[in-house]
């Protein structure tokens, strides 16, 4: 198994990138929000990668962090969901975004990405119920920075439902810094 290639970014051709290791370009699928984060072509690069084998290719997936690609592996494990469809929900959602839309049952999260449909939204949060913590708190840490995220895992913390959480979240606004959001939020779960 390839677990991590480190080498020069060759090219950058949306989803896939040119990796140069000693002089082997690899071929590898990554998430919208991972290609974001690339440096410029000619500079040197690290990906957390993922090789998926199959009868009729061998294809390699590679992220920009491990907890990225942890959130891949769950989503291809679930039923009908393939690697295509997983790069599309990754580049649709940060690891934090999928975490906080399972924990509040959000479908309408899922939706939004092209390719899924309300069936397939609502296979993803059933079986990702169980598997992701609330909020992505623990398979996320690199997400630290997102005010969103940090604030319901708080609300989480302090005992409050997943719904009751999301619910405070989304009324704040979206750059409101974690300390202030966490009052804001509490004031509103204690009027309603």
């Amino acid at each position: 198994m390839i677990g991590r290639l480190s080498g020069i970014l060759r090219e950058k051709r949306p989803p896939q990138v040119l990796v140069d290791v000693g002089g082997v370009g690899y071929e590898v699928d990554v998430p919208m929000s991972t290609l974001y984060q690339l440096p410029a072509t000619g500079e040197t690069v690290t990906l957390h990668t993922h090789l998926l084998v199959r009868e009729d290719a061998h294809q390699l997936f590679g992220f920009g962090t491990l907890q990225e690609r942890e959130a891949f592996r769950l989503l291809t494990k679930i039923s009908g969901v393939g690697a295509r469809t997983a790069l599309a929900v990754l580049s649709g959602l940060s690891v934090a975004e999928l975490g906080q839309a399972v924990a509040i049952q959000d479908s309408g999260r899922f939706t939004r990405i092209p390719g899924i449909g309300k069936k397939t939204a609502e296979r993803l949060l059933l079986e990702l119920k169980d598997k992701l913590p609330a909020g992505g708190a623990t398979l996320a840490p690199a997400a630290a920075g997102s005010s969103p995220g940090d604030i319901l895992s708080a609300l989480l913390a302090l005992g409050y439902n997943p719904k009751e959480a999301g619910w405070a979240v989304g009324q704040l606004p979206p750059a409101a810094p974690v300390d202030e959001g966490i009052r804001q939020a509490l004031k509103l779960l204690s009027k309603g």
